[in-house]
């Protein structure tokens, strides 16, 4: 069975965090075929770190260094750091036949991955041809600062891959022309696949449960920033605006308690307001919908078996991959 997987990971000045991400690869059961890390122009220590876990695993590391942009980049800065990854690899994944590489997987520095992880997820999609991208669950600490912080759930729906560990089959990342650059691209490839008749799904299981070191949404001037953001995503991508008060009410009920779920409500409302841009895709935006009101009626998970189950004619191997921004 061919289980070579490639992890791309975009990084920048991720010293706090790196090593255990790093080290929790090199100690996965099986461990990738090649990994690739695109330092986004670190300021810190991130440089030297990469340095010496490239010496000491020769052949392993591929590391990419990108000139500094002056800050930090999320969203759309992070997909055009992945890139650039994946165009020094490119003829690799997409050579002759199958290419190098069965999986890809754009893979965060600020995890802590359970041994197991790659496996479980190669086994996974191996029993089930049509799963196209598959995670674990994130689970973050209460208290960031304290080693012995209780963990809690980030409450990713079962529906979807988690971002910083977006794990693919190569031939379905080829076919939904990977990923858009603009916030809320973790969702819009999710859908997706759906579109085209793959199964997007992640699992809450020990073996696939990782620790999140920075809270989600905080990497960039704090979590009510990045939960606004989150807000303006569901705009571009197309969301109704019933659909996101009910997902923001849904929010208020986790941490950070009722500012959190305002903040993405508002985040949404001032880009309508302001008549931000949207993705141009009327088909994508009606399926979208489509799945988006029936999860209000029925539940999502009943709503997405139903769409699996609908649109299971759709999916097929040899159909052309779309073109991918790279």
């Amino acid at each position: 069975m061919l289980r070579r997987y490639l992890l791309i990971a975009p990084c920048r000045d991720e010293s706090q965090y790196m090593r255990r991400t790093i080290d929790s690869v090199l100690a996965q059961t099986v461990r990738p075929a090649l990994f690739v890390v695109v330092d986004d122009g670190s300021t810190d220590d991130t440089p030297k770190i990469l340095a010496e876990y490239a010496a000491k695993h020769p052949g392993m590391f591929l590391i990419i260094t990108r000139k500094d942009r002056g800050k930090r980049a999320v969203g759309p800065g992070v997909i055009e750091a992945f890139y650039e990854g994946y165009r020094a690899v490119k003829d690799r994944i997409e050579g002759h036949g199958t290419g190098d590489f069965d999986y890809l997987c754009k893979l965060d520095l600020d995890l802590d991955l359970p041994p197991r992880y790659f496996e479980t997820l190669m086994e996974r999609m191996e029993a089930n041809p049509r799963l196209g991208t598959c995670s674990g669950k994130a689970y973050m600490p209460v208290n960031p600062s304290d080693p012995q912080s209780p963990l809690v759930s980030e409450f990713l729906g079962d529906e979807t891959s988690a971002g910083m560990t977006k794990f693919y089959r190569v031939a379905c990342f080829k076919q939904i022309g990977g990923f858009v650059r603009q916030v809320m691209w973790d969702g819009i490839d999710c859908h997706r696949c759906r579109m085209l008749g793959w199964i997007a799904q992640s699992w809450d299981e020990p073996a696939l449960r990782f620790t999140h070191l920075r809270p989600m949404g905080s990497s960039h001037k704090g979590i009510f920033t990045g939960r606004m953001r989150h807000g303006y995503g569901q705009w571009f991508m197309g969301t109704s605006l019933p659909y996101m008060t009910a997902s923001a009410v849904f929010r208020m009920t986790k941490r950070p308690f009722i500012v959190g779920g305002l903040a993405m409500w508002w985040g949404y409302v001032k880009s309508m307001l302001a008549r931000e841009d949207r993705l141009e895709d009327p088909e994508f935006r009606a399926f979208l919908r489509s799945w988006q009101w029936a999860s209000l009626f029925k539940g999502k998970a009943r709503a997405t078996s139903d769409m699996n189950e609908r649109q299971a004619g759709e999916w097929n191997l040899a159909r052309p991959p779309l073109a991918m921004p790279i």
